[in-house]
């Protein structure tokens, strides 16, 4: 038990450290030096648990990046099942609320920021992952919660654009706390990341083609 315990231990903190390097410097900025020495094990430990780099990368997603996506694909749905029929408002609060005050702390908020961050500017094999397990899945979701609220003319393109036109904001809005911070002097309390979803809410509907009070 004690040697399972151990191996256990062992390859949740090559992942853990492997992650946060990855956030912070990207695939080809880190050594497997670097990971070994702040996971404080071997070489042979990384290679034994993981193969290589490249395997450990994937890993880093699949262990690690994924389950958080999980989890708030898993928070938008909890929220739009509080009403029978959601409504266009219901729709991009859930969504705006998932990220901005949802299940992620800011520590892994951030090392899931900067990893997506990284394969959406520079695509990797790593990509085709979280396209098929996550992202595809989240805009399916709001696409198939919005369609049956929006016009019958709205032809599927348009529905599209719409859609990504509230995850950029959404995106923004939670990927740059600094600068909006330093811009408007508000640090990201609970009353303020209410504030935001509540705007994104209100700014979306006008978007969508419906008022604010909707």
């Amino acid at each position: 038990m004690g040697q399972k315990n151990n191996y256990d231990m062992t390859k949740d903190r090559i992942l853990n450290e492997a992650e946060t390097l990855f956030a912070q410097k990207g695939y080809h900025g880190v050594t497997v030096r670097e990971i070994t020495e702040a996971a404080n094990c071997n070489l042979a430990s990384v290679n034994y648990h993981f193969g290589n780099k490249w395997n450990l990368y994937l890993a880093v997603f699949h262990f690690r990046w994924l389950p958080r996506a999980k989890s708030l694909h898993d928070a938008v749905v909890k929220d739009l099942e509080k009403n029978d029929f959601p409504s266009r408002s219901d729709v991009v609060k859930a969504l705006a609320h998932a990220f901005l005050e949802g299940p992620l702390a800011e520590e892994e908020r951030t090392r899931h920021s900067l990893l997506i961050f990284r394969e959406l500017t520079q695509p990797t094999e790593a990509f085709e992952l979280i396209a098929k397990e996550a992202v595809l899945p989240l805009f399916q979701l709001v696409s198939d919660s919005l369609r049956p609220v929006m016009p019958a003319e709205l032809d599927e393109k348009r529905l599209k654009l719409n859609i990504f036109s509230i995850f950029a904001m959404v995106i923004y809005f939670n990927f740059a706390r600094a600068a909006i911070t330093h811009i408007t002097g508000q640090n990201y309390d609970q009353d303020f990341k209410a504030m935001l979803t509540e705007h994104i809410t209100n700014f979306s509907l006008h978007g969508l083609g419906a008022k604010a009070e909707e």
